[in-house]
């Protein structure tokens, strides 16, 4: 296929991912669900499992291999871009609010699930077609332990905003205990990149250049980074010029952190973490986000979507794999962080708000199952079983979230109702 060719080719992909992504999630929205879980579902139905199971020809000549390669560079700055933009939202000072009860979720959030998903990785480890023969077993149990223990943050803060939850107890013991969560899954997930398929050299490279990036972000580059805010601040707006700087140090950061070994994800969000807020943050969503989410985001669903076969899923072993994920995945997150919560003083309706939202995975599982796999650590079998407990986590949030809290709540009166205490 000619360049000209793969790039006529490139814009009708493009045209059936936006189609299929809206009306998708316009249906997940009329049934009370975010946009973006439509999103995911819409990723799946365009790969092998719906798509290519009743049209297979097309589903070839749309997505051929070749394509592949374009959609992939697409997904992946969508992601690091996506995490910037969670970086950026990303606050610190919530935790410092409620405290006890976010430290007790968030550590019960992360023990428990990330216990419960090394017990399934020595038990299905051995098993053919679901982990790399070169992957090593405490890997396997690094990875599905973070699989288990991280939480859709993005999700999870779009539930909380549209339901007029920010700033209320649950908004922020739910929103700082998830971030918590997010980030020590990560650094898991990044001791796992760091140390697969390579030998000690690479993952000390990979370790050493994670934690100088970090460190030299959230000091340095912080207090540099001021200077963009000020500027906006005297211009009133955020200009072109510091538009193409903010942009430029999100491909710098993605590059370094993809160099060290690690990924571009890492360094897109470090990097929004460190932004100045105030009216730059703010402006910056404002001209930013709809890029990412509504052209590039879509890409990177697909793109996942491409590699989910759930005709993988056609065994009673396999069947009985997923069955163990969901279970372990829902009592791990679910159970875990309501019981945290009522031991923190909540009381159980609370509890069980912050149980149903903290066990929700969405975008941030599909991005960490997608390197895995990009990586070689999963094989497809065990990446589809993943993705639908993924989703299926996320289209349980909502629904949930309102019948265990959300109306009683309406109810009551005190739904959104900003109360004080820590």
């Amino acid at each position: 296929m000619t360049a000209a060719q793969l790039s006529a080719l490139f814009f009708l992909q493009m045209f059936v991912i936006l189609v299929a992504c809206r009306a998708v999630g316009w249906l997940a929205r009329r049934v009370g669900q975010p946009q973006v879980v439509g999103e995911m579902i819409a990723g799946v139905l365009l790969g092998p499992s719906l798509f290519g199971l009743l049209l297979p020809g097309a589903q070839q000549r749309l997505f051929p291999a070749e394509s592949l390669k374009t959609l992939y560079v697409g997904a992946q700055l969508g992601i690091a871009l996506y995490m910037f933009l969670v970086g950026l939202e990303t606050r610190t000072e919530v935790l410092r609010t409620r405290i006890r009860g976010a430290a007790a979720v968030s550590m019960s959030g992360i023990v428990v699930p990330f216990a419960l998903g090394v017990l399934l990785a020595l038990a299905i480890a051995p098993l053919p077609g679901l982990f790399s023969s070169e992957a090593r077993l405490f890997e396997t149990c690094l990875f599905l332990g973070a699989s288990m223990a991280i939480t859709a943050f993005p999700v999870l803060a779009r539930i909380i905003h549209e339901r007029k939850l920010t700033g209320t107890p649950l908004g922020t013991l739910t929103l700082a205990a998830g971030a918590a969560d997010d980030a020590t899954a990560w650094c898991i997930f990044a001791i796992v990149l760091a140390t697969f398929g390579g030998g000690s050299g690479l993952a000390v490279k990979a370790i050493a250049g994670g934690l100088a990036y970090t460190v030299i972000t959230l000091t340095i580059g912080r207090a540099l980074l001021r200077r963009l805010g000020t500027a906006a601040e005297r211009a009133g707006r955020i200009t072109p010029p510091i538009l193409g700087v903010t942009l430029a140090l999100l491909m710098l950061g993605a590059w370094a952190m993809d160099v060290a070994g690690l990924h571009a994800v890492f360094g897109g969000y470090l990097l929004g973490v460190a932004m100045p807020r105030g009216l730059f943050a703010k402006e910056l969503r404002v001209q930013l986000e709809p890029l990412a989410v509504v052209l590039l985001i879509p890409m990177f669903f697909t793109f996942a979507g491409l590699t989910t076969r759930l005709d993988l899923v056609n065994s009673l072993q396999m069947g009985w794999i997923l069955i163990a994920v969901l279970v372990t995945a829902c009592v791990g997150k679910g159970v875990a962080c309501w019981a945290a919560a009522r031991l923190a003083g909540e009381d159980n309706r609370t509890a069980m708000a912050v149980g149903t939202l903290m066990n929700a995975r969405g975008v941030m599982e599909l991005i960490l199952l997608n390197i895995g796999l990009q990586q070689g650590l999963i094989l497809p079998g065990l990446y589809s079983v993943l993705v639908v407990m993924a989703v299926v986590t996320t289209l349980m949030a909502t629904p949930l979230f309102e019948l265990l809290y959300g109306r009683h709540a309406r109810a009551q009166g005190t739904f959104g109702a900003t109360r004080g205490g820590a």
